[in-house]
C-alpha cells in the first residue's frame, strides 16, 4: 500500500530570511535559497521520508523547473501521477527574525490539472487535499471528482485549510459549507485559520499553534498536545505539511488522534531543522 496520496501544487520555493527590515528602494541584505515547494509536495516528501512511501497528484510544468521539481520529488521516493503541462509556479517566502513568514504567490498552471483517471487512487491509505486545491482552475473540478471516487472506494479523505487569504476570498461561510459537502475525516488549521473559520466542522480537527501546544478536536473532547522542547525555528517554511503527514501517517499505523499530533509534531521538527540548516547554510544576497 502507498500510505498517502496529496493532491495539488509542486512548485519553485524562494525562500527569503531579511536581515532586518525591508528598506524600500534600495538593498536590504538577505539569505536567499531556492528549493521544492508546494504543500501538496510537501506532504507527500514527509511522508515517504516516514512511510518510505507516498503519492503526489498534480500537475508539474512544461518548463526547465517543472522537470527539476519533479526529479526532486522521484528522488524523494515519491510515486508522481497526473499531468505535464505549462509553466512552473513560483512562491517567494519572506521569513522575518522571528521564522514568520509572508508568502508571495504565483501558481502558475499548476491548478490546470484537467482529466483525472480513478487509477490514480490505487493502493492508497487515505487521500490528502489542501484547501488550495479548490480555489479554482481545472483543478477545483479535477479535485472534487477525486474526493468522490475516494468516498467510494471509503478511503480517508483529509483537508488542510491551506490559508486565511484564502478563507477571506472564498468567504467564512463558503468555505464552511465547502468542507461539510466534501465530507473529510481530518481538518487540519493553523490558529490564524482557526480563528477566522472556527472550528465546527466534520471530522477531527486539529489546529496547530506553532511551537504551543496542538489543540484536538476528537468526538466531543478536546486535547492539548504539547510540542516536544526543541531548538528554535530560522525557518518554519514546509513546518504545517510536514505536520500533517506525521499525523496522518501515525493514525494509519492504528494510533489515536493524541498520538498522531504528537508524531506530527516529531514529523514538524525534522521539517523546520532541516528548513533552518539549509537557510543558515545559504549565501547571503
Amino acid at each position: 500500500m502507498i500510505v498517502l496520496g496529496a493532491l495539488g501544487d509542486v512548485i519553485l520555493d524562494v525562500v527569503v530570511r531579511l536581515g532586518g527590515p525591508i528598506r524600500l528602494a534600495t538593498d536590504t541584505t538577505s539569505t536567499i535559497v531556492h528549493r521544492r515547494g508546494g504543500s501538496a509536495a510537501n506532504v507527500a516528501v514527509a511522508a515517504a521520508r516516514i512511510a518510505g512511501s507516498s503519492r503526489f497528484i498534480g500537475q508539474h510544468g512544461a518548463d526547465a523547473i517543472g522537470g527539476w521539481l519533479r526529479s526532486e520529488l522521484c528522488d524523494a521516493g515519491v510515486d508522481c501521477v497526473g499531468r505535464t503541462g505549462g509553466r512552473s509556479g513560483t512562491v517567494v517566502a519572506l521569513v522575518d527574525p522571528t521564522a514568520e513568514r509572508s508568502m508571495l504567490t504565483d501558481r502558475g498552471d499548476a491548478d490546470q490539472l484537467a482529466d483525472p483517471e480513478s487509477e490514480w487512487l490505487d493502493g492508497l491509505g487515505v487521500l490528502h487535499v489542501p484547501l488550495y486545491s479548490f480555489a479554482g482552475g481545472a483543478l477545483s473540478a479535477t479535485a472534487h471528482r477525486l474526493v468522490g471516487w475516494a468516498h467510494e472506494r471509503g478511503l480517508p479523505l483529509s483537508i488542510d485549510v491551506s490559508s486565511v487569504s484564502l478563507i477571506e476570498t472564498l468567504g467564512r461561510s463558503e468555505v464552511a459549507r465547502l468542507l461539510v459537502g466534501l465530507g473529510p475525516q481530518i481538518v487540519f488549521l493553523n490558529e490564524d485559520e482557526a480563528a477566522a473559520l472556527g472550528t465546527d466542522l466534520p471530522g477531527t480537527v486539529i489546529v496547530k499553534h506553532g511551537p504551543r501546544p496542538a489543540v484536538v478536536f476528537d468526538r466531543g473532547r478536546v486535547h492539548e498536545v504539547a510540542v516536544p522542547p526543541g531548538p528554535a525555528a530560522t525557518d518554519t517554511t514546509g513546518a504545517g505539511d510536514a505536520f500533517a503527514a506525521g499525523y496522518l501517517v501515525a493514525r494509519l499505523d492504528g494510533a489515536e488522534p493524541v498520538e498522531a499530533t504528537m508524531a506530527g509534531h516529531r514529523s514538524a521538527a525534522v521539517a523546520i531543522a532541516a528548513a533552518s540548516a539549509t537557510l543558515g547554510d545559504a549565501d547571503a544576497t
